[in-house]
């Protein structure tokens, strides 16, 4: 479901043959789209060219023939050839090139420990090089280079309703402060004027499929709810639905109801109202109870334990995790018995429990947690197919917390094997937040 869009639209253009063939994930795009969100400003569209002249201008013709307000493009600013940003902005903008001497002799700074480092570096390649980065579209606002690139701000030569184009370095680390030092431009600033505040509210559900969303927001709209006025978006993402609404303030009302809708809806199954994740989730549920957490890990190769330490300050309850593929390490590290491999199966919710035993108590943490499982391709047999996964989840220190609790589930993930094993991780997390909010078999 669609809503009108906002007074002030944007593009984003990301340069880069690197980008475009894979070789580097663009991390840029995302993040300005956000950042351009928070101003009140839509981004219309995210465009991936090379390094390639005629492919540069043509994409900032396309997104000035859709009446975009504002163009943010991000890398090449570099000094070889294949860098031609700037120079295709300044023909776009209508702008000649001239030297900006200052901005020359700061770069000149910049790269004097080039000489110190290398000593046989070619000066008059370095010099050659350091001109091309100082070459600035006249009248466009200069931005502090991080590295040796600086950023421009670069408004239409002609006043016209053309675009104003931001011309940022690929790096984040360059990119991202440059970034905020852009949007206090008056030419920036200029250009957003009339751009209105843009809200946007995140729910997550875990454990019903996202055909369900649609089916709910069609009986959302079916009981009379006025969806007009959001942009709703749908998003399977880990295994979980994300729903994402995006609205003007004066549509909270319709927003509000549909809240409450969902709620009502799919209740416990609705985990997250706030947009928070369960991986932030679980790690204040950690940190709340002072528990400390170990993963044993077959299948999921140590991606659990990974995305546990994906957030700062892990280190306050993860004690540590063991990877046990073989039967043989299963019993060795972690002390599961052999006789119970033999009867069950490595692949059993037996075989689980007894790993979440195990690494709870090689590792003295609160909680242990045991994922056993058939990642694929080749290993199913018709009784356990490819993508069954046996998770448990143990949970307590004795009687004076209230015993020990537990969850141990057997799911059917769909996927190829990089699916079944990521989505074994989410299932995991889910169960881990379940034990902590009391839950038990």
């Amino acid at each position: 479901m669609t809503a009108e869009p906002p007074a002030v639209r944007a593009g984003v253009l990301v340069t880069g043959t690197e980008v475009l063939t894979g070789i580097i994930s663009d991390r840029n795009g995302p993040w300005l789209s956000e950042r351009l969100r928070e101003l009140g400003v839509d981004v219309a569209t995210i465009m991936v060219v090379g390094d390639r002249r005629a492919d540069l201008l043509a994409a900032l013709e396309q997104m000035a023939a859709s009446g975009v307000a504002l163009i943010v493009s991000s890398g090449g600013l570099g000094p070889t050839a294949d860098d031609m940003t700037t120079e295709v902005v300044a023909s776009f903008a209508g702008r000649e090139l001239a030297l900006n001497s200052e901005l020359e002799a700061q770069i000149e700074a910049l790269t004097a420990a080039v000489f110190e480092r290398w000593p046989e570096t070619d000066r008059e390649a370095l010099r050659l090089a350091t001109r091309k980065q100082a070459l600035v579209p006249v009248g466009a606002t200069v931005l502090e280079p991080r590295g040796t690139a600086p950023g421009l701000v670069v408004p239409p030569a002609d006043g016209s309703g053309a675009p104003t184009v931001v011309v940022l370095p690929g790096p984040p680390s360059e990119l991202q402060p440059m970034w905020y030092e852009a949007v206090g431009t008056p030419a920036f600033r200029a250009a957003i004027a009339g751009a209105s505040a843009i809200r946007r509210e995140i729910v997550r559900l875990f454990g019903l499929p996202e055909a369900e969303i649609a089916s709910t927001l069609r009986a959302a709209a079916a009981a009379g709810l006025a969806l007009d006025e959001l942009e709703i978006t749908t998003c399977l993402r880990r295994g979980e639905i994300e729903v994402s609404t995006r609205f003007e303030p004066e549509a909270q009302g319709q927003y509000d109801a549909l809240f409450e809708f969902l709620a009502a809806r799919h209740g416990p199954l609705l985990f997250s109202r706030d947009g928070s994740t369960i991986d932030e989730q679980v790690a204040a549920l950690l940190q709340a109870a002072a528990a400390t957490i170990a993963p044993a890990e077959s299948c999921t190769g140590g991606l659990l334990a990974a995305r546990l330490t994906e957030r700062p300050g892990a280190s306050a309850y993860l004690v540590g995790g063991a990877v046990v593929y073989s039967n043989q390490a299963k019993s060795d590290v972690l002390g599961v018995d052999p006789e119970l491999i033999v009867r069950h199966g490595a692949v059993s919710p037996e075989v689980a429990r007894a790993m979440a035993d195990g690494v709870r108590v090689r590792f003295g943490a609160t909680v242990g947690v045991g994922i056993t499982g058939i990642a694929g391709p080749d290993g199913g047999t018709v009784e356990k197919p490819v993508g069954l996964v046996c998770f448990s989840v143990v949970s307590g220190v004795g009687s004076a917390t209230g015993g020990v609790r537990s969850l141990t589930r057997s799911e059917r993930l769909v996927g190829d094997r990089a699916a079944v094993r990521d989505r074994a991780t989410t299932v995991a997390m889910h169960l881990i937040a379940q034990v902590l909010h009391g839950e038990r078999d």
